[in-house]
């Protein structure tokens, strides 16, 4: 049974995502997704008109006459949600905390693919895969995933972004359209990213929070690790000691959207802080405008 502060939850992320899809995202995201992958449909022969590159010289050559090849657009999509659960999103110093706001991140992103749909499965993951939900369609599927977010206790504490990907690889032989949810606080993990994006869509999307970055002008500060529970003590009366800290975590969020981009994936801000819908309602614009 549910307690009645998650199906409080999951009432209050029902309405605020399906407010979103049905309204500032409607039509965005089958125009941006729409056609990302084809499949093969048949080789007939050649006929005025058909472009060249088509032609398919083995064929062509085996029967004396030009033949090309066919390609259809797939008819649905395959939606996959890959959602940090590392102690790291126990994080917060606004109304959120940074599992809440990948949560919802997770959510809208599942009652879209329903909303047109498209399959939707969920790989959840600290540093190590700790729960695979293959996709489907249907509503009552997505509520399955959504409450699955949601409720979920993780086994473990790290980040293993390298490993959710290898596995992702492993699960799912179609093209999916597949959404890495994390604030990034992991190593060595562009060349898998590369390789995953060579197969699929990845799309990463950053999480982060504003007290992340800075520490209280004022007091001794006890900062904790919560994935390796390692505890730093920092005297936050000294400006220069503030002012290093900032730089230092700035540099660290560089170090990882660099690494997204240098990967080829594209990249969505987040902030605990901010919205969720405007900013995945931002990106959907950006990429309609980069299709033009």
């Amino acid at each position: 049974m549910l307690s009645s502060e998650i199906i409080k939850k999951i009432r209050k992320i029902h309405i605020k995502s399906g407010r979103l899809v049905n309204t500032l995202m409607a039509g965005q995201y089958r125009s941006v997704f729409r056609g990302s992958g084809i499949e093969f449909e048949e080789v007939r022969e050649y006929t005025p008109g058909d472009e060249v590159k088509s032609i398919d010289w083995k064929v062509s050559a085996r029967l004396g006459r030009p033949f090309i090849k066919r390609y259809c657009e797939e008819r649905e999509l395959i939606v996959i949600l890959l959602v940090d659960m590392s102690g790291s999103g126990c994080f917060g110093t606004t109304k959120n905390r940074k599992r809440e706001t990948a949560a919802e991140v997770a959510c809208i992103m599942a009652f879209n693919a329903i909303r047109n749909n498209d399959k939707v499965g969920a790989i959840l993951f600290t540093d190590r895969v700790e729960k695979y939900i293959p996709p489907k369609k249907g509503s009552a599927h997505v509520w399955r995933v959504i409450r699955e977010i949601l409720t979920f206790e993780p086994t473990f504490k790290g980040t293993g972004i390298s490993d959710a990907l290898g596995y992702l690889g492993k699960v799912c032989r179609k093209r999916t359209v597949s959404f890495l949810i994390s604030d990034f606080l992991a190593k060595d993990y562009l060349l898998p990213l590369k390789l995953a994006g060579r197969r699929h869509e990845i799309i990463g999307v950053m999480v982060s929070d504003p007290g992340e970055f800075k520490l209280p002008a004022g007091g001794i500060v006890h900062v904790q690790d919560f994935e390796t529970g390692e505890i730093l003590c920092f005297d936050a009366f000294d400006s220069n000691t503030r002012l290093q800290f900032e730089k230092s975590r700035k540099l660290e969020y560089r170090k990882s959207m660099d690494t997204l981009k240098s990967s080829g994936i594209d990249c969505i801000e987040v902030s605990t802080a901010g919205s969720a819908g405007d900013a995945l309602t931002r990106y959907f614009r950006y990429r309609e405008t980069r299709k033009r």
